[in-house]
């Protein structure tokens, strides 16, 4: 379904984009207009999935493992490269990425177990690889926090990434992790501008909630980064000095950074945002995002899709490295350690063998 552009409060598109693996489409009257019509509520639905470790290969990824409780996410940033990731559920990349969220229940259990197990091989966890595993919900939810209960009790690593403060309500056995050199949150940013933030990732926790929560983490003794994605270049790599000067100043340790890609009905649905929120720059944008996807909107290739490449790639590059220089960031690599792990308990008993 398309909305033409019509914003909806408090989400990062009102559009629908046609699945690319479904052969039917709906459309929506041209006439529509999102007044005449409840604005769309979060639904929730249960995925029953049979393990919550999730591996890759990829080489251009600091981590081969990660936990992902939920799939869709409620934060609605309009950027995010794993919206095209719903449509193997049968989603739009669309509106229902961000109100249709599959939630899984029994992650808390079903780490726990697959921890025991002697196939595992204790190594650093990421929290999340695709969705926030702070969105919202997680507030009422707890799986997240059930997670980590389990994380902090086998002293497994973990690094979380995240855009929501709600990571401090975890500071307790993030803390716990930390005391074993076993976690690290990254808290992610794309811009200090509260109202670009408002309709670019709508449903996050604003800027200054976010450093206030490096100051947290950081008062607790867990080690703190700051991810600067995704730069939006035209729009947003201005910001990359005063980013990391203001992360560094709240705590934060470590930077990272990567350069939007639009992969498929991302896209479309992005020039759409720009024309509807940033009309005078939409064509900058474009181009910029252009030059530095060799002529495209999207390039997936290893070594070149998290970062990008050509001049403006290159000038990004140089303002991130000179950026951290100046602020004292990665001047000493977090190699996260699994000396302290330990099986955790099954059956109530603590395994002997």
């Amino acid at each position: 379904m398309s909305n033409a552009g019509k914003p909806l409060p408090h989400r990062g598109t009102a559009d629908n984009p046609p699945n690319r693996f479904e052969p039917i489409v709906l459309e929506r009257d041209p006439d529509w207009n999102p007044e005449d019509d409840p604005l769309p509520r979060t639904q929730f639905f249960r995925d029953a999935s049979q393990s919550i470790i999730s591996y890759n290969d990829s080489p251009d990824i600091a981590f081969d493992a990660s936990v992902n409780p939920y799939r869709g996410c409620e934060h609605g940033c309009i950027y995010c490269y794993a919206r095209p990731t719903h449509e193997y559920l049968g989603f739009s990349s669309g509106l229902d990425f961000e109100t249709r969220i599959m939630v899984k229940l029994d992650a808390p259990r079903l780490l726990r177990a697959e921890l025991a197990s002697r196939k595992w091989k204790p190594q650093v966890l990421a929290m999340c690889g695709v969705t926030d595993a702070y969105q919202p919900v997680e507030r009422r939810l707890k799986l997240t926090r059930g997670c980590l209960e389990v994380l902090a009790e086998c002293r497994n690593p973990v690094a979380i990434v995240t855009k929501n403060r709600l990571v401090t309500r975890d500071l307790d056995l993030l803390a716990k992790l930390a005391h074993h050199n076993a976690a690290v949150v990254y808290l992610s940013l794309t811009t200090l501008d509260t109202n670009l933030r408002g309709v670019m990732e709508p449903r996050t926790s604003p800027p200054a909630s976010r450093l206030a929560a490096m100051r947290e983490l950081t008062q607790a003794g867990v080690p703190v980064g700051v991810l600067v994605a995704p730069v939006i270049p035209g729009l947003t790599d201005h910001e990359m000095p005063s980013l990391l000067a203001t992360a560094a100043e709240a705590g934060a340790r470590f930077a990272s950074y990567v350069v939007l890609r639009l992969p498929h009905a991302l896209a479309p649905m992005f020039e759409t945002w720009l024309g509807t929120h940033v009309p005078g720059k939409k064509e900058r944008v474009l181009n910029r995002i252009r030059s530095v996807r060799s002529g495209d909107l999207n390039d997936a290739t290893f070594g070149r899709r998290m970062e990008g490449q050509g001049v403006f790639a290159e000038q990004i590059s140089h303002l991130f490295e000179v950026a951290c220089r100046k602020n004292g960031l990665n001047q000493n690599p977090l190699d996260l350690s699994t000396a302290a792990f330990r099986r955790p308990e099954l059956g109530g008993q603590m395994r002997l063998f």
